[in-house]
């Protein structure tokens, strides 16, 4: 694009987006197209779907700089959700910042089903916690769909709690969340907590493995570890929040817990049967087995591990 800047013909959005259509499908980038098209309306600061009815459109010098910049970017492998600070989860748009992992299609499952859970159970689920909230995607999405449900949302991480806000306000459910920052069950477990059990608990924990585990250069180069990794089978995250989670579910409370593709054999032996029944599993539309769903026993000495 920028070698033939001074082509006599214009740069309309349309050679704009064919441009850079075949540049970075030769940088090997995933849906170059799509790509080419979200970087455009944010640089021209429009919804996508609006290039499809101007691509006659000359962008002025200023637009055609930002965009040129972007996509030198993008041809790094730089996330397309960093560079426009958005992604599309839900049928939601969330900011997103290298300090919170991009939310993914996968996840949407753990949403569903947790929607359609409390729906069929409201009177008796009606508190929800939701661990690693990072964007807060998750939870703010089953404030928009679960309105009567209390809901509570933690993370590790002070910056990643910023943004869930952040998006909590963008979407109008900021009274509807009570956010706090602490490792896992931490902010549940001390003694001036307002609320220590809960109905349903949903998590997508970080689940790669450190070993061996193949992880695509733009995921490992840029998104936070802390939110990936989980020591060399990427089961340590998981293995805690199977071991403490019972002791804040009250009696046949959920928990419904996202997992890597080929992880739900190893995690079904790690349950204890003395706290968990009914497992079930829900697939993606690839076949892979990615949400656990476990319900907790009327164990009466549940413990914090």
């Amino acid at each position: 694009m920028s070698a033939a800047e001074g082509n006599d013909e214009a740069w309309t959005v349309a050679r704009l987006l064919a441009w850079t259509r075949d540049y970075l499908q030769r940088q090997e980038i995933e849906s170059p197209r799509l790509c080419a098209e979200i970087l455009l309306a944010h640089a021209m600061r429009c919804e996508r779907l609006r290039l499809f009815t101007c691509y006659d459109q000359v962008p002025g010098a200023d637009v055609r700089t930002a965009f040129r910049e972007l996509v030198k970017q993008a041809a790094t492998g730089r996330p397309i959700a960093y560079l426009t600070g958005t992604k599309e989860f839900f049928s939601l748009t969330f900011e997103v910042t290298p300090d919170v992992l991009i939310p993914r299609p996968e996840t949407e499952i753990l949403v569903e089903r947790t929607i359609a859970l409390v729906r069929k159970s409201p009177d008796t689920l009606r508190s929800l916690l939701d661990l690693g909230t990072g964007s807060g995607c998750i939870v703010i999405s089953l404030a928009k769909h679960l309105p009567r449900v209390r809901l509570a949302a933690g993370d590790i991480s002070e910056a990643a709690l910023i943004v869930a806000r952040r998006n909590a306000e963008r979407h109008g459910v900021t009274k509807q969340i009570d956010f706090h920052r602490g490792d896992l069950f931490e902010p549940w477990s001390r003694a001036d907590s307002k609320h220590s059990a809960f109905d349903v608990i949903v998590c997508n924990p970080p689940y790669i493995g450190t070993v061996n585990a193949p992880v695509e250069a733009d995921v490992k180069d840029y998104e936070p570890h802390t939110a990936l990794f989980a020591g060399p089978a990427g089961l340590d995250v998981i293995r805690r929040v199977l071991d403490q989670a019972p002791a804040r579910l009250n009696t046949g409370g959920h928990l419904l817990l996202e997992l890597a593709f080929d992880q739900a054999d190893a995690i079904r032996g790690l349950l204890n049967s003395t706290y968990w029944q009914d497992v079930v599993t829900y697939r993606d539309a690839a076949g892979h087995e990615r949400v656990l769903h476990i319900r907790r026993t009327a164990a009466e000495h549940a413990q914090v591990a």
